[in-house]
């Protein structure tokens, strides 16, 4: 079986031109590495990118990688007609059984939607809902990717929700949908979380600084729980200033000696403050699959995450980690206090959580889900095809 697969070259979306390798978003990686290891497959990936870099042939034995150029006018000013043409001449060398574009933000749905080959699609992000949660301004970049998705989930042959929140918001929308979560990157597997003694516990809280990601409310919830060495709480993500919730964030920050912002974290730095974290908290207000909860369940740390949107897919109360009401402050303070308190408890949380990620969650347990879901496809469509 040929699949092409339409994802987002990240040196493309940080302007890290010069890199020699591409490197996609955690969930696409993780399902690369399935693919390598089905030997059956043969996998070509399709990135669109504003300038030429220097990029390998092959990812894997059975992983092709083309680096599509783009001019700038191709791009959301034209609705990407230039990467819908440049992908589609590059498939008519190609010739796969099968498109799957990752996720609806950006080209790659409406390139696989309009490729002329079969086709699914993944969300990753819930656009929509996301636009409705943080009250997205006209033509701002969510409401845009919002538009998108309703134009391109209708054409699609069907959609990989990564949880049943997103097939609930699609039920009327999609021609087909599966429910399959995200992989995680096998070398998270490897991360054993292993604070050391005698250190100041830190709780990891990673995401883009934003309304939709409750930080600042998380920040003000956990005041009445700060004693001087207590626990530290390290924010890792993008915040820009300017933006006035960013601007109250880096604020809250500087006024609060047991909060630090780290920034970006790559995976490699992910992966060594995993080893060093007491948990992890997410005070989500909307979330579908966040990879850093796989992540962390994965590396052994306990998780505390706001009971919203995709998350009930992953945690089960009390099993493999804890809950918590982002819109309730006493919620939030109740579940650190609880993590800190507990550690015996949320320790045994991990570890079953660790279990559980190794079966549910491994890149080519993952990625024999996907090829069951092309295999359905493509029979449909030999069906209609003998009509």
């Amino acid at each position: 079986m040929r699949i092409a697969v339409l994802t987002t070259d990240n040196r493309e979306h940080y302007k890290k031109y010069n890199l020699p390798a591409p490197y996609f978003g955690t969930a696409p990686e993780a399902l690369l590495q399935g693919f390598a290891q089905l030997k059956e497959l043969e996998v070509h990936v399709i990135s669109c990118t504003r300038k030429p870099m220097p990029s390998p042939e092959k990812l894997a034995a059975n992983v092709y990688f083309h680096s599509l150029v783009v001019p700038k006018i191709g791009w959301m000013r034209t609705l990407y007609q230039g990467c819908i043409r440049a992908t589609r001449k590059k498939l008519r060398d190609i010739q796969p059984d099968l498109v799957h574009g990752q996720g609806t933000e950006r080209d790659c749905a409406i390139s696989a939607v309009l490729s002329g080959y079969p086709n699914v699609l993944t969300i990753h992000g819930n656009h929509r809902l996301i636009a409705k949660v943080t009250h997205a301004k006209p033509f701002s970049y969510t409401w845009l990717a919002a538009k998108l998705e309703s134009v391109t989930i209708p054409r699609s042959n069907g959609v990989v929700c990564i949880t049943h929140y997103t097939e609930d918001a699609l039920k009327d929308l999609a021609k087909r949908t599966w429910v399959v979560p995200n992989a995680v990157d096998a070398s998270f597997f490897e991360v054993n979380a292993q604070p050391a003694p005698g250190t100041v516990p830190r709780i990891l809280c990673v995401g883009h600084v934003s309304v939709r990601k409750n930080q600042n409310a998380f920040i003000r919830a956990l005041d009445s729980l700060a004693p001087a060495g207590k626990f530290e709480i390290l924010f890792l993500g993008m915040a820009g200033a300017g933006r006035a919730y960013d601007d109250e964030f880096l604020r809250l920050v500087r006024e609060r000696s047991w909060c630090v912002f780290g920034g970006m974290a790559d995976r490699a730095q992910l992966k060594d403050h995993l080893r060093n974290a007491t948990a992890l908290a997410l005070p989500s207000l909307e979330d579908n699959c966040p990879m850093v909860v796989l992540e962390a369940m994965a590396a052994g740390v306990p998780v505390m995450a706001a009971k919203v949107g995709g998350l009930p897919d992953l945690i089960e109360d009390g099993k493999n980690g804890f809950f918590c009401d982002p819109l309730d402050a006493r919620s939030m303070a109740a579940g650190v206090e609880k993590i800190l308190r507990e550690k015996s408890a949320a320790g045994d949380l991990a570890t079953r959580a660790k279990r559980e990620a190794m079966t549910r969650f491994a890149p080519e347990a993952i990625a024999r889900e996907h090829v069951k879901i092309y295999r359905e496809v493509l029979a449909g469509e030999r069906k209609n095809l003998k009509k």
